[in-house]
């Protein structure tokens, strides 16, 4: 018998059956939210999820359902791994099975079109009363399932929602850092995907250790300026949310803004990129999003504003790259507290 209550897992993509394998793996009670009958059949008697976790056995407890009731009722916590454009819908849906003591943890990293809002504020809006958390950081599930060693970050200003996440998730080889900036390391994971896509592209193209280097850092006072006008604490960028998930999404061709980029970089068309990678790559709508909301604020951001003309416009990389050498050059090092009230 287990002896706490079961948890859910919604989103049953590469990092929703991660997550929601390391948790069953520990013994813990664990239902697995799938819209597709033929995924859950495979999880429930194959043990597998090969459409995004190829050749990799999951645990035999592990249950998954089409059914939000079934997954959801009697729940202590339910982790949220939708794609940003069905979030919304996905937690409308779910209300009836929720109740306020529930911890409800998004896992996603990315902005709904048309409002600009963060998941946390989807969830604030659409279930006022319930206690939630984000959870970000370099992540990449392919090698948390091969059980290398990673940390990720749970935001949230609930301390006892922190302790029983980090109690729930943490493992041998999986670590769980607390955080109260729930904005911040929302936005950090969130933005990073725009720079990989840069990264990447810059990767095809051949460029050396110093252009990368230069790239990361840049995007990395970038995603900190933006985020402090949104108000962010900027600190929350020098750990495993900010200058850590950017790290490995910039580096690693297993990261899917990377490949997106990778093959744009080839000469491949935005469609024809997206197709080949056959998931959702959060940095494609995040880029169009930050650059328009940027620009609103005014806020300086010369990565955006030319990784959008190369994306979207089909601007030649060499001519964006040469252009953005020449632009005015700022200070290095950007991470400017937010002003004191006096």
């Amino acid at each position: 018998m287990h002896s706490q209550p079961p948890v859910a897992v919604l989103g049953g993509g590469s990092f929703g059956t991660v997550l929601a394998n390391l948790m069953a793996e520990k013994g813990l009670d664990v239902r697995l939210w799938m819209r597709n009958e033929a995924a859950v059949a495979q999880v429930n008697q194959q043990h597998r999820n090969e459409r995004y976790l190829p050749g990799r056995d999951l645990a035999s407890t592990l249950t998954a359902t089409t059914d939000l009731g079934e997954a959801l009722t009697g729940t202590q916590a339910v982790f949220i791994a939708i794609p940003s454009s069905a979030f919304r819908d996905v937690l409308k849906h779910a209300m009836p099975w929720l109740r306020p003591e529930q911890l409800l943890v998004s896992t996603t990293k990315g902005i709904e079109a048309g409002t600009f809002c963060l998941m946390s504020q989807i969830i604030e809006q659409e279930c006022p009363r319930a206690r939630l958390g984000v959870l970000s950081g370099p992540n990449l599930a392919k090698e948390i399932a091969q059980k290398q060693l990673t940390a990720t970050v749970i935001a949230s200003s609930d301390a006892e929602l922190r302790e029983q996440v980090q109690a729930l998730l943490h493992t041998s080889c999986f670590r769980v850092y607390a955080s109260t900036d729930t904005y911040g390391v929302e936005l950090g994971g969130t933005l990073k995907n725009i720079y990989a896509i840069a990264a990447g592209l810059s990767a095809a193209l051949g460029m050396g250790e110093n252009t990368k280097s230069m790239l990361m850092t840049r995007s990395l006072a970038e995603m900190s300026r933006f985020a402090v006008s949104l108000g962010a604490n900027p600190m929350t960028f020098l750990g495993l949310a900010g200058v850590g998930d950017l790290i490995v999404t910039c580096m690693s061709p297993l990261s899917r803004n990377y490949r997106v980029g990778y093959a744009l970089g080839e000469g491949k068309t935005l469609d024809e990129a997206v197709a080949a990678l056959g998931e959702v790559a959060e940095g494609v709508n995040t880029l169009r999003l930050v650059k328009e909301k940027a620009e609103s604020l005014g806020i300086y951001m010369p990565l955006v504003s030319g990784l959008y003309e190369v994306v979207f416009n089909s601007a030649p990389v060499k001519e964006v790259a040469r252009g953005m050498m020449l632009n005015v050059q700022s200070t290095d090092v950007e991470f400017v507290l937010p002003r004191q009230e006096c």
